[in-house]
């Protein structure tokens, strides 16, 4: 295990993941990236409103970024941070893809049953799709 992926959305199972993913990392010698995702609004009305939904996005994930940093810092280790825009299953997916990892790293964000029947739980389809390892952490 070479390459480990986390999802970090700057929920409090997020940082668990990350925790995970970095104790997992230690023992195996193995590189530990972040992943966060910003979702563009699909319908607004102008460019300065996308811009603007993208800067508070941006400044939000860097809040997270800064706390991941941190954590990693306390295990004596180095973070690779990545923020990309899109669907957040469709962008994770890709990366992986495109990157080679062995496994990736989220945590478990619980929905109302209906929202799962109806719409689907990311975990659930990141667990399905991607082509590697996951690891949910709850």
């Amino acid at each position: 295990m070479n390459k480990i992926l986390v999802g970090l959305d700057g929920s409090q199972n997020s940082f668990k993941a990350l925790e995970e993913a970095i104790k997992l990392a230690k023992l195996n010698g193995s590189e530990v990236h972040t992943i966060s995702v910003e979702e563009i609004p699909r319908f607004s009305e102008t460019l300065d409103e996308i811009e603007g939904e993208k800067e508070a996005e941006d400044s939000r994930f860097r809040e997270y970024i800064e706390k991941a940093n941190k954590i990693a810092s306390s295990y004596d280790y180095t973070l690779e941070t990545h923020i990309l825009s899109g669907h957040e299953v469709k962008v994770i997916i890709e990366y992986i893809k495109k990157n080679k990892f062995d496994l990736l790293v989220i945590g478990f964000m619980g929905q109302s049953a209906l929202y799962n029947w109806v719409m689907g739980s990311t975990s659930q389809n990141l667990v399905r799709l991607a082509p590697c390892n996951v690891l949910v952490v709850k």
